[in-house]
């Protein structure tokens, strides 16, 4: 793990204002620099060595190998090896043994010799971690479409999932959006169990012989409901063979046409990798023609999601254009800077014409008379529009006072409140997606097959509402400030579902408490205020790692300061009332001593979360726009009366 850098004096004090400004003026320079033509902003979405592992993997699966682009993106799986040997999750993380795996995979299917010493390393750690049997259910689902496994090492989903009734255990309804698309098109795969065109394989990385292998699924939960499903499992591995032809063929096509009518053109299924990479494989399990318009596009989709930058190609797991144009403008309107807000206007404009204002999606299922009106991560998603990017993007027009977005605001706070969950709380997708029972059954073994309500999300609703002019009083926003109080940990803390972890949790439930007008002396800011203050770095910093998801693992660690939870850190400080603390003036003095020649700041730590202890995220735009937005926003607050901060974010 990586401690922070120690500073000689803690006390520094906070920079002048000429620095300041020259700070200000460089991060605005380089966020213009990165604007798209039409005035958008996308950076490169970077995870851990799975997703391009499993795109090399993907295009020896369908013998359509593209050897340049396979040679690219096995340097950065080579590149990404970590000192232990193996590959993590995030950077300077443990060894993932799935990763791991994969990643030697993908680099054999490359061509590296299995005798190379990064070949030699890997290995031997994978069979120091109990070898490919102890990966997880997604890899071994892997194994068994290359026919390294047998395919009762992956637990039973069978296709006729599609036609279960809701009162049923398991449902289609009851999971997430990420979950459900990439859970049909695989169903479809898991019946079909299709051959792989080009075989890699990699016994070696086993300890026992597979087929010899008799307990494929180890688990410690000792809970009723996994009882039950491992026991559901069990029989589903004999009987599967029992159901009736005509029933498998009525499944299978209704899990290719609930794949088609949300394909998503060139954007994919789901918009994320995983569900687009299933999709492909299923039209082509199914004998699709090559010309196939659907199978087409499918593929096109997911060769949209390799990136290249200047050191490397990258296959990212989905694209973040309206998160990251909603985030830029926020800091460009709060640099004050003319060029900035007038650039950020074109940004504005771009968001406005990504509001999904047409398309009812899969959330109308509990929410049938609600009109939709929000908007998606990516650029086109518009059966999976969600509340974060919803609340950000209106922030972010409501900031601009221009009386042209008034209707486009309305219908996004019609749409937030009729997707708030009956515990006040608000989830990224979904409403009252709670049916925690369903992350026992064997397949779920990431722990992430649904997507209840989250204090990050909830706190970005709340902030919105409350910068549009509602009131502690207003009923829903009542019942999810309840629920935040709810959710505040014993020492002042909140968990951060989508950024890494407390401090990003912390700063999002204080900004929503400051919005709508909770006095800084309430005990619930208090003590949020005093968790942050204690986890400061004493090089001024902020920083927080991956392993802060793990059960038993200490709250925040004081790894390296990262620019991006430093500006969380003093953005959060700064709306419960503490512009003028010490610790913000430190924060802000290391965010300007650190920032780069280019104007932005060197940020390869992962601060950002798909799945907890599952999925990590690195987005390459947080180091460009909040280190700028905490830093304007203090010049901002130093020079005026009240020093409180009057946005939602």
């Amino acid at each position: 793990m990586m401690r922070a850098v120690l500073s000689e004096d803690p006390s520094v004090a906070g920079p002048p204002q000429s620095q300041l400004e020259d700070s200000i003026s460089r991060g605005v320079k380089a966020l213009l620099d990165c604007q798209q033509d039409d005035g958008h902003w996308v950076f490169v979405l970077e995870a851990d060595a799975t997703i391009p592992a499993e795109y090399i993997l993907l295009k020896h699966f369908l013998d359509e190998v593209d050897r340049e682009k396979e040679a690219k993106l096995a340097h950065y799986i080579r590149e990404t090896q970590a000192d232990h040997d193996g590959w993590p999750l995030w950077k300077d993380g443990p060894l993932d043994i799935s990763a791991t795996v994969k990643a030697y995979w993908a680099l054999k299917a490359a061509g590296d010799p299995i005798d190379a010493p990064h070949m030699v390393r890997a290995r031997n750690a994978i069979l120091a971690h109990g070898g490919a049997e102890r990966t997880n259910v997604f890899t071994r689902i892997m194994l068994a479409l290359f026919e390294q496994v047998p395919w009762r090492a992956a637990p039973v989903m069978p296709v006729e999932i599609m036609i279960l009734p809701y009162w049923f255990p398991f449902h289609l309804e009851k999971v997430s959006y990420w979950s459900r698309t990439v859970i049909v098109p695989l169903l479809v795969l898991m019946a079909v169990k299709p051959k792989p065109i080009l075989r890699v394989d990699v016994q070696e990385l086993f300890k026992e012989r597979p087929e010899k292998i008799r307990e494929w699924h180890p688990s410690a939960d000792k809970s009723a409901w996994a009882k039950f499903f491992r026991g559901l499992d069990r029989v589903l591995q004999v009987g599967e063979r029992f159901i009736p032809a005509r029933t498998r063929k009525r499944s299978i096509e209704l899990a290719v046409a609930w794949v088609t009518e949300r394909l998503n053109g060139e954007d994919g299924l789901g918009a994320i990798y995983p569900a687009m990479a299933n999709s492909v494989m299923m039209y082509e399990c199914l004998g699709y023609p090559k010309d196939d318009p659907n199978l087409v596009i499918a593929k096109e989709s997911v060769e949209k999601l390799v990136a290249v930058d200047e050191i490397f190609t990258y296959c990212q797991p989905c694209v973040s254009p309206v998160w990251d144009t909603s985030l830029a403008c926020h800091a460009l309107i709060e640099s004050g800077e003319p060029l900035a807000v007038a650039k950020a206007k074109q940004g504005l404009e771009w968001l406005k014409g990504k509001q999904i204002l047409d398309v009812k999606g899969d959330w109308v299922a509990r929410r049938p008379d609600l009109r939709p009106g929000g908007w998606a991560f990516q650029y086109e998603n518009a059966h999976y529009p969600d509340l974060d990017d919803t609340a950000v993007v209106t922030m972010a027009l409501d900031r601009s006072q221009d009386p042209q977005y008034e209707n486009a605001i309305a219908r996004s706070v019609e749409w937030v409140d009729g997707m708030q969950s009956s515990n006040g709380g608000w989830a990224a997708f979904e409403v009252d997606n709670e049916h925690h029972y369903l992350n026992h059954i064997p397949f779920a073994d990431h722990g992430a097959l649904i997507d209840p309500p989250t204090v990050d999300v909830t706190a970005r609703c709340v902030s919105m509402l409350a910068q549009l002019g509602r009131t502690k009083d207003d009923p829903v926003v009542a019942k999810a400030l309840d629920y935040l109080r709810r959710e505040q940990e014993p020492d002042g803390s909140w968990f951060g579902r989508w950024g890494t972890n407390y401090i990003y949790g912390t700063w999002s439930a204080l900004c929503a408490f400051n919005a709508v007008g909770v006095e800084p002396s309430d005990p619930v800011i208090r003590k949020g205020v005093a968790w942050l203050l204690n986890d400061q770095n004493a090089d001024g910093g902020w920083g927080e790692g991956g392993e802060s998801y793990y059960a038993g693992v200490e709250k925040s660690p004081k790894v390296v300061s990262t620019a991006s939870q430093t500006a969380w850190a003093v953005l959060g400080l700064m709306a419960a009332g503490e512009a003028e603390n010490p610790a913000v003036a430190r924060g802000v003095d290391f965010l300007t001593r650190t920032q780069n020649p280019e104007g932005t700041w060197d940020e390869e730590s992962y601060t950002a979360v798909g799945f907890p202890r599952i999925f990590y995220l690195r987005y390459h735009g947080y180091r460009a726009f909040f280190p700028l937005w905490a830093v304007s926003r203090y010049r901002n607050l130093m020079r005026s009366n009240t020093k409180s901060v009057a946005w939602g974010m």
